[in-house]
């Protein structure tokens, strides 16, 4: 374990230029099993492009309340491009679906119906897009 450990600490060191003490605070199996992910989604190409990834994580993080989250996924954010003007709308977006979702389950309003008026307004769309409305 202890290679693989040392390995791991390596590569953090290499790809992020420190340990961040996050990290270091995990059991050493549990970073070595950790890092790999991590490392995936913070810089290595999937499938959804990396400003994408991190204008996600922002406004997850901006409806969880973690202050650590948002302040990373911001800066992520803007060093994978993300504008000013991205950066506005992902704040409105953030908070449309909580709030729709607080007014629904105040309302508590029944999910069959929901879910059946969701898919008349997905059909609506659909026949815009065919029609080029």
């Amino acid at each position: 374990m202890t290679d693989t450990y040392e390995t791991t600490i390596t590569d953090i060191e290499s790809t992020l230029g420190i340990v961040p003490g996050f990290l270091e605070a995990l059991p050493d199996d549990d970073l070595v099993a950790e890092w790999p992910t991590f490392k995936k989604y913070l810089v290595a190409e999937t499938e959804i492009p990396a400003k994408y990834r991190e204008l996600i994580g922002l406004a997850v993080a901006a409806n969880i309340r973690c202050q650590y989250c948002q302040h990373f996924h911001r800066g992520a954010a803007q060093l994978q491009g993300a504008t000013d003007a991205e950066l506005a709308e992902l704040s409105f977006l953030a908070s449309y679906t909580a709030r729709y979702s607080a007014m629904l389950h105040a309302q508590e309003y029944d999910l069959e119906t929901f879910k059946t008026e969701a898919e008349q307004i997905a059909e609506q769309f659909q026949g815009q897009l065919a029609s080029g409305d």
